[in-house]
């Protein structure tokens, strides 16, 4: 251990109250890396015209809803360059910053020198408006009462502003090169470990989100003490150094060695969790990495739905009890799914282990995705399961968090599609394209050829600038055996032409291929030119919650490969309500290229629940994938549909 390092140790150790742990010799502690994502380009037909989309329509469309709602010009108005009031809510600040975030996202991925040109002219704004002593918060420099600093650290988010902007300095820096926003972030980060520390004033943002940005702004500089202050706020939750603790709202009702399950508003709590991984990440801390794979388990088993969304209640936009898992009333909010996203990559970057990513899968092809229409310009917040016809995306809203976390999240999605270490290369996404990987065993070029989501062929092409041995593993997702016990969250029983990973690989010499722990591990020298080929079934699958989601007893959900469907008015009627599809009920695939932007249906023969003594009908009944309604006529919807008759609603 380094005399600095040493030094850090001491010093945190020193403290009369010890609220951060000591740092492990060893960092990083994560057994991958990720494939940044500046190396892998999605050529598909699914995900690469989203990005486009997210490029050309979503990120100005955000940059001018910032603009005209004064999100910008707040910025001017702290600088002392306009007049006015302050605009909007107290944490504006922070959707412009993660506009920039995906800005700088697009921009390394497909070069833009108008959005450069403006991204840096918001940039010089931003700057104007930072005080001398690197304090930057526009809603109290605006409204001039400076002197309301941190008085309110459980409500005002002015931490959790500074975080968005870390992360959107960070990856501007990395995408551009540039250190304008970097210099903004790093003398306003200089002045919060000035004022916090272990010898210094003990407090917590009331919304967890600066100890995950330190941690990347470490990463940007090299800086220790940005990521010895993102320690010190993560050790920071449940103790009591001379303040109030904020509750389980905030995830300050105990340390987080000490929590076993999420709580509270669940967009907190999912970054609460990805700050704490990342501290462990690189100090080792004693009994985080415990607490926080009984956080996730506790939640990917008793607390999310199917679609991957989480947050059960309106009411604090939080976490409910175990098994509390309703449709229509599920609060799901877009950035509790990023959140979640985010947890799980992290989760997986530490341990390896795949059922991370198969939640991660879940999350974005249903639960994230939702949250943004096809042309990219509506949004929404919340995600329920079941619709009257009264919920609809909309352009903007007063708190405009989830509009821009979609603008930031889905640029970076290329990012998780690989891993590797020092042996390994991980697949862990199925996207057309290619990566470029920089591996220990030395540079190799992989193509991917696929049409997944709707088609489970995929064809891998492995390139190495020489031969050269190494593992390719290749992930198995859950969804190709899921579980049929009663005690799984969702359980599918067994379907005909279902089965395992068929795999073929086309190469010359010796191949170890080995199964098990969620991979099939390729081992070889490989030469340019090898491939290999996967077939994974897609049959579609009737889905069961567990017996204890009250809300879906008696009910079936669809899903096909890693798509959630859902039925909705506009193809099945308005009396949605009165369908149910019995056990027995034949369910086939079909692909309509003219449907939604190209999508994969399930047709059904539905029964029709009808009024006491009138004999039973049969109707033809159609499921999109979830991610894709409220798009045509409004009317309602439904992912858990009846199964039995009795729970359907009588049809007069």
């Amino acid at each position: 251990m380094g005399l600095d390092r040493l030094a850090m140790v001491v010093g945190i150790l020193g403290t009369a109250c010890l609220a951060s742990p000591a740092w492990s010799a060893e960092a990083p502690l994560r057994k991958l890396s990720a494939v940044p994502f500046t190396e892998v380009k999605f050529a598909d037909e699914f995900w690469a015209p989203r990005l486009q989309t997210n490029r050309t329509r979503s990120i100005p469309y955000n940059f001018k809803q910032c603009e005209d709602t004064g999100r910008i010009t707040n910025f001017d108005k702290a600088a002392g360059k306009m007049p006015g009031k302050f605009e909007g809510i107290y944490f504006n600040d922070s959707d412009l910053y993660k506009v920039i975030e995906g800005a700088s996202y697009a921009l390394a991925a497909h070069p833009d020198p108008q959005l450069d040109k403006y991204v840096d002219g918001v940039i010089a704004r931003i700057a104007a408006a930072q005080q001398k002593d690197g304090y930057l918060y526009t809603f109290y420099t605006v409204n001039k009462t400076l002197d309301k600093r941190f008085t309110d650290c459980a409500g005002k988010h002015e931490m959790y502003c500074a975080g968005h902007l870390f992360e959107a300095a960070a990856a501007h820096y990395r995408a551009t090169g540039k250190r304008t926003l970097l210099e903004v972030a790093c003398k306003l980060a200089d002045y919060l470990d000035s004022v916090f520390g272990p010898d210094k004033r003990h407090d917590i943002d009331g919304h967890p989100e600066p100890e995950l940005a330190l941690v990347k702004l470490y990463e940007a500089t090299g800086q220790e003490r940005y990521l010895k202050l993102a320690a010190f706020f993560i050790g920071e939750h449940g103790h009591k150094c001379g303040r109030k603790l904020y509750g389980e709202y905030c995830q300050d009702h105990k340390p987080l060695v000490e929590q076993d399950e999420p709580v509270g508003h669940a967009v907190r709590m999912m970054y609460f969790c990805c700050g704490g991984a990342d501290v462990a990440a690189y100090t080792g801390a004693p009994g985080y990495m415990e607490a926080l794979t009984k956080i996730w388990r506790n939640l990917a088993t008793q607390k999310m739905h199917i679609t991957g969304g989480v947050g059960a209640r309106h009411s604090g936009e939080a976490f409910g009890a175990a098994y509390e898992l309703p449709n229509e009333s599920a609060y799901c909010e877009t950035c509790a799914a990023i959140g979640f996203a985010l947890f799980s990559q992290r989760m997986f970057l530490l341990t390896g282990d795949p059922k991370y990513v198969d939640h991660l899968e879940r999350v974005i092809y249903n639960g994230f995705l939702s949250g943004v229409s096809l042309d990219g310009e509506k949004f929404f917040y919340v995600n329920p399961l079941a619709s009257a016809g009264k919920h609809h995306r909309q352009p903007w809203f007063g708190c405009a968090c989830c509009p821009v976390n979609v603008v930031r999240f889905l640029p970076s999605l290329p990012g998780y599609a690989y891993a590797q270490d020092a042996r390994t290369i991980y697949v862990n996404l199925y996207v057309a394209g290619t990566a470029k990987v920089k591996h220990k065993a030395g540079d190799v070029v992989i193509r991917q050829e696929t049409r997944y989501p709707w088609d489970g062929k995929v064809k891998i092409t492995v390139t190495p600038a020489q031969p050269a041995k190494f593992t390719l593993a290749i992930r198995m997702p859950g969804w190709l055996e899921p579980p049929a016990d009663d005690d799984a969250l969702y359980r599918s029983p067994a379907v005909k032409d279902a089965g395992g990973m068929n795999l073929n690989v086309r190469a010359g010499g010796k191949t170890d291929c080995v199964g098990g722990g969620g991979y099939q591990r390729i081992t070889r020298e490989w030469a340019a030119g090898d491939t290999v080929e996967i077939d994974m079934p897609m049959p579609v699958r009737r889905v069961y919650a567990h017996p204890q989601v009250k809300d879906d007893v008696g009910r079936v959900a669809l899903a096909r490969g890693p798509v959630v469907y859902c039925f909705e008015g506009a193809d099945n009627g308005k009396a949605l309500a009165s369908l149910y599809l019995p056990p027995d009920a034949p369910l086939a695939a079909e692909h309509k290229a003219d449907l939604l932007g190209g999508v994969t249906v399930i047709k059904a023969t539905a029964r029709v629940q009808t009024a006491d003594g009138a004999p039973l009908r049969e109707a033809d009944a159609l499921a999109i994938p979830y991610y894709a309604w409220d798009h045509r006529a409004p009317g309602p919807m439904m992912v858990w549909m009846a199964e039995k008759p009795d729970v359907a609603r009588p049809r007069r």
